[in-house]
């Protein structure tokens, strides 16, 4: 194997990994495609080419080259590893070329290893405050919160513990609307909050798609259509999950 053809191996894992990772952390798909272009044109490979869909990606670095294909399963929200690979991508295609190849792949491995997330007693804390904030934004009464302020943080474990147990983010978000429900319910019932709408309201906020709606409306308008469609479909069954752990609470 000659250092050419290593050379092109190690561009196609390269841009293949940051594609990659920017893909399970929330990034626009238009985003993904023209990051891994501009690394590639960086490397002087003039004639590549990528397909990126949220659960894939093709990359081909040319006709003579060869092309490999990544499948994604898990997509969360992680705007600091997008906002990492952005900065190893422009660190890669300044025209000072402050890193190499080597360098850039190393430091993307190293992204894509290191967890970046808060402690979950932090994020649980975090979802719980954005939970009763959100209900006073929405018109609820400060009597409210400290059931919001339970019912948020009550839904964000459930989802969570569920989402590790089966794996079916779905299942997770209904059963998590649920106890949220629960929540609102029995604190109105024992007249420790006032408004239940309100409290419904701020304990599913940090369950919303906010994120992945606005990323298939971006990518719709991007032209990725196929990309757009399906974000917007998984945001659909994500607040129809809630919707529907609510609505039974409700009914019931």
């Amino acid at each position: 194997m000659t250092n050419n053809e290593i050379d092109y191996e190690m561009a196609l894992d390269c841009l293949l990994l940051a594609g990659r990772i920017m893909i399970e952390s929330g990034a626009e798909t238009y985003r993904v495609e023209d990051t891994m272009i501009r690394m590639a044109r960086s490397l002087e490979i003039e004639d590549a080419q990528s397909y990126v869909t949220p659960t894939g990606i093709i990359l081909s670095l040319g006709r003579r080259q060869k092309t490999k294909i990544t499948t994604i399963s898990n997509r969360i929200t992680d705007l600091h590893k997008i906002a990492l690979v952005n900065k190893v991508s422009r660190k890669l295609t300044n025209t000072n070329k402050i890193i190499t190849l080597e360098q850039a792949y190393h430091e993307l491995i190293k992204i894509q290893k290191t967890n970046y997330f808060l402690p979950i007693p932090m994020q649980i804390l975090a979802a719980a405050l954005a939970s009763s904030t959100l209900s006073i934004l929405f018109g609820g009464l400060w009597s409210d919160v400290p059931a919001t302020f339970v019912a948020g943080a009550v839904g964000f474990i459930v989802v969570m513990v569920l989402h590790d147990l089966t794996k079916v983010k779905f299942f997770s978000e209904f059963i998590g609307a649920i106890f949220i429900g629960l929540v609102a319910h029995f604190a109105v019932k024992f007249h420790l909050g006032t408004e239940i709408d309100k409290i419904i309201i701020g304990g599913v906020m940090p369950l919303v798609p906010g994120l992945l709606m606005a990323n298939a409306i971006r990518d719709l308008m991007a032209g990725h259509f196929t990309s757009g469609i399906s974000r917007g479909a998984e945001a659909f069954l994500t607040a129809f999950a809630i919707g529907s752990g609510i609505a039974l609470v409700v009914a019931i």
